[in-house]
C-alpha cells in the first residue's frame, strides 16, 4: 500500500473554497487510502456543514474577515486572530500533520501561518485569476501554489507556481450516454435549443431580472430555458411556460449536458466546470465580490476568445440580445466551445495531489 499522509486542510467560507478542498481530500484518499485528513474552518461558515457531510472531521476557529465599513465587529478582530492562532497551534501540535493545504478563506490564515512557524510544509490552492487576500498573505510561506489560470506570476514567485486548474465535481464527467434522459428529467423538448440560466444555489438577482425583462423577445426565438432562479427569488414570471424554472438544480450533470448556451456568474468553480465541459457561455460577473475577482475570471476567458462577458450593470438591457445572437450564430457558438475547452483542466485534483506529495516527499 502507498504511504499514507496526515493532512490538515483549511479554509472555506464559500462553495468556491469548500468544494475544491473536499475534492483534494477525496483524491488524497483515493491515491493514499491509509491517510488521515482533518479540516479546519471558520465557525458558522459553510464548511462546518459541508465537510462533515462529505465524511471528514472538521474543527472550527473563531475567526472572521475585516469589515470594510465601520463596524463594532472590527474591534473584536485582534482578539479573534489571537484566539485562532492559539487554537491553530493546539490543533497542529495534537494532530501532527505531514503538511497543510490552504484553499483560501478566513480559517486558512491563522492555521497556515502557525504551521509555517512550526516548520510544517505549507501548500496553497488558488481558485481565481486574482488571488484572495489570505493566499496573498501566505504566499511567502508556501512551498508550492497550485493555480487555475496562467499569468499568476504577477502575484506569486514563478518557481512556486503550478498550473493545475480547479478540482471540479467528478460526477459532471460521468454524464449519461443519451441526452433523452436529461431532457425527460427537466421536462424539456429535445428538438429545441436550450439556454441554461444559473446564478448559483442562491440565484443571482440581476440575471433573474434581466431574463424576466427579456422573456417576450427570447420566447419568439423558438428556444427553451432551463432557469435556476435560486430559492429566494420571487419575481413575477407572467406567462412563462416554454421551459423549466426551478429554485435549485440537483442534477447539474444533466443540465450541462443539454445546454446549448449557458448564462452564469463567473465564480471560480463555475468557470472551471464550464471550461472542462466546453460550454458556450455568457458570463455576468457579480460586482459584489472582493477585488472584483469574478470580472477578472471572465476577462481571462474573453481575452482567449473563449467566452462572452456581459457587465452586471448592462444585463437588463443587453443580456437578452446577447442570448438571441449567440443561439442564432452556430459558428460563433461552436468556436466558443472549442476555445473554452482548451482552457479546461479536467484532472486538477489528481495533479494538485501529485504536486503536493512530490514536494512533501522531497
Amino acid at each position: 500500500m502507498s504511504k499514507g499522509y496526515r493532512v490538515l486542510i483549511s479554509g472555506g467560507g464559500t462553495g468556491g473554497h469548500v468544494f475544491p478542498a473536499i475534492s483534494i481530500a477525496n483524491e488524497i484518499m483515493a491515491q493514499y487510502p491509509s491517510s488521515e485528513i482533518q479540516f479546519v474552518g471558520a465557525r458558522g461558515k459553510l464548511e462546518m456543514e459541508k465537510v462533515p457531510a462529505a465524511g471528514y472531521k472538521i474543527q472550527g476557529l473563531w475567526i472572521a474577515g475585516f469589515q470594510r465599513r465601520i463596524s463594532l465587529k472590527n474591534f473584536l478582530l485582534p482578539i479573534k486572530v489571537l484566539h485562532s492562532l492559539v487554537r491553530s497551534w493546539w490543533i497542529i501540535k495534537t494532530f501532527k500533520p505531514d503538511f497543510t493545504i490552504g484553499v483560501g478563506g478566513y480559517a486558512s490564515g491563522p492555521l497556515n501561518f502557525m504551521a509555517s512557524l512550526m516548520k510544517i510544509p505549507l501548500f496553497l490552492q488558488e481558485q481565481n485569476s486574482y488571488p484572495g487576500i489570505t493566499n496573498k498573505l501566505l504566499k511567502k510561506y508556501a512551498i508550492k501554489i497550485c493555480v487555475a489560470y496562467p499569468g499568476m506570476e504577477r502575484f506569486f514567485l514563478p518557481h512556486k507556481i503550478e498550473l493545475t486548474g480547479n478540482p471540479i465535481r467528478q460526477d459532471l464527467l460521468k454524464t449519461p450516454k443519451f441526452k433523452d434522459e436529461a431532457y425527460h428529467y427537466f421536462s424539456l423538448d429535445p428538438h429545441k435549443k436550450t439556454i441554461l440560466v444559473m446564478g448559483g444555489s442562491l440565484g443571482a438577482r440581476t440575471i433573474n431580472e434581466a431574463v424576466q425583462h427579456n422573456l417576450n423577445s427570447i420566447a419568439k426565438q423558438d428556444i427553451q430555458l432551463l432557469w435556476q432562479t435560486g430559492a429566494s427569488y420571487t419575481g413575477d414570471f407572467g406567462s412563462f411556460h416554454w421551459g423549466t424554472r426551478t429554485p435549485f438544480i440537483k442534477r447539474m450533470d444533466l443540465a450541462y449536458m443539454i445546454a446549448d448556451v449557458v448564462v452564469s456568474r463567473a465564480g471560480a468553480m463555475s468557470v472551471s466546470e464550464l471550461s472542462v465541459l466546453g460550454k458556450a457561455t455568457i458570463f455576468v460577473p457579480s460586482p459584489f465580490v472582493s477585488e472584483d475577482h469574478q470580472t477578472k475570471n471572465a476577462q481571462t476567458l474573453v481575452e482567449n476568445k473563449a467566452a462572452i462577458l456581459c457587465k452586471d450593470s448592462d444585463a437588463k438591457t443587453s443580456l437578452g440580445d446577447m442570448i438571441i445572437e449567440l443561439i442564432k450564430n452556430e459558428p460563433h457558438r461552436k468556436n466558443l466551445e472549442l476555445e473554452i475547452r482548451k482552457l479546461g483542466l479536467p484532472h486538477a485534483a489528481h495533479d494538485i495531489v501529485k504536486v503536493i506529495t512530490n514536494s512533501a516527499n522531497r
